[in-house]
């Protein structure tokens, strides 16, 4: 397995765009007797792996395992064997990790499932496009999550030692949206006495928009916005041309549901009060995506018992929600679907070097491989809570 993911690390896929690494999964499971289904689109597969054991009854519903294919944009700034063949792209965000222990875990329970059968029946989802948001959704509307009744991921916490698990009820991550803003003006600023300034229009939403949608949320929840392009712009080079058009792109991030509803509309009002103070017009979309992951308590229950079965007691940490997205959370919100997402430690033990997600310089200790695919089999055989 470990020569598995690092052969995913070389060959890093963009979403949508997950054929080899689908290829790679589906011959996998096909040469441990399972049969797996791909996606429509090509990327992303399901495969099932039969519940019940004699004697026992039904098998009631179905416990999903879920991964996620896709790279990132960023260029692999590591010096090793197993660096990024694929210039501009590389798995800096463990998804080539999260891949293989869910297969890793597959073939472990399928040939159990042959000697002594298993205790529900388990489907291994590797969803395509999580970095665009999109691959989970694509999952539930062609119906890959009927018949399930729990969900379970990890995701890479280089924030936590290899061989160990962070767990935590309720929200583990927080939701995110997309804000593109344009404000123009029309004015040459010599017409008027006090004309309308990009300039100043453009700083006043960088300061301002923050601190009004902040002190418009309830206590207790709260919301981060954090601009990552700001331009103001005019096309012309001479000093006498004022600024006619600005640019502003930015993340809204929200720790629970209700800031996230009230997030828009709050946002939408405080940029009107800016641009109409300085004379602009605004042209503002405003992209809604993905909720927070909310990890429900008996899911949570159970990874805690696998981890300790399988990993011992020391091996569970608690871990804090982030501001980072993650669109495992759309699977949390089907009906009748319960689940938990659990973080997995890959930093090696002793080191004082944290190399972040999104880094080109991201990697894991591979002793995390073992410590998953021990961990997400084990909730398989301990069946429901």
């Amino acid at each position: 397995m470990i020569d598995f993911r690092r052969d995913l690390h070389q060959h890093p896929e963009a979403s949508h765009a997950e054929f080899r690494t689908t290829r790679k999964v589906a011959e996998r499971l096909e040469k441990a007797g399972l049969r797996p289904v791909l996606m429509a689109a090509g990327t992303g597969l399901v495969c099932d792996i039969p519940g019940g054991i004699p004697g026992d009854g039904p098998a009631g519903p179905a416990l999903a395992l879920r991964a996620d294919l896709d790279a990132l944009p960023v260029q692999d700034e590591k010096a090793v064997p197993h660096r990024s063949t694929v210039p501009g792209f590389c798995h800096a965000c463990g998804h080539d990790v999260h891949t293989t222990t869910v297969l890793a875990a597959g073939l472990v329970l399928a040939r159990l499932a042959a000697a002594h059968g298993l205790p529900v029946p388990v489907r291994l989802l590797f969803q395509p496009a999580e970095e665009k948001i999109a691959g989970a959704r694509d999952m539930i509307a062609q119906g890959l999550l009927r018949g399930v009744g729990r969900i379970l991921a990890l995701h890479c916490d280089p924030k936590i030692d290899a061989g160990r698990v962070g767990l935590k009820t309720g929200p583990l991550t927080s939701a995110c949206d997309l804000v593109k803003l344009t404000v123009r003006t029309m004015t040459t600023g010599a017409r008027e006495l006090t004309p309308p300034n990009v300039v100043d229009a453009v700083s006043s939403l960088v300061a301002e928009v923050p601190a009004a949608v902040s002190r418009r949320v309830p206590t207790g929840s709260g919301v981060s916005i954090v601009w990552g392009h700001v331009e103001a712009n005019s096309g012309e080079p001479e000093a006498k041309q004022e600024p006619g058009v600005g640019y502003l792109q930015c993340t809204v991030r929200c720790i629970d549901e209700r800031a996230w509803t009230l997030a828009e509309p709050l946002f939408r009002k405080a940029v009107e009060n800016v641009c109409a103070l300085h004379g602009v017009e605004p042209e503002l979309e405003y992209t809604r995506g993905i909720p927070p992951v909310v990890n429900e308590p008996t899911s949570v229950t159970l990874l805690r018992r696998a981890a300790e079965e399988a990993l011992g007691r020391d091996a569970v940490t608690t871990t804090e929600q982030s501001l980072g997205g993650e669109d495992f959370a759309w699977f949390l919100q089907e009906d009748g679907v319960r689940g938990a997402m659990a973080r997995l430690g890959v930093r090696s033990p002793g080191s004082e070097r944290v190399l972040d997600l999104h880094q080109g310089m991201f990697d894991v200790d591979e002793r995390a491989i073992g410590t998953a695919t021990r961990l997400l089999a084990m909730t398989a055989l301990l069946g429901a809570v």
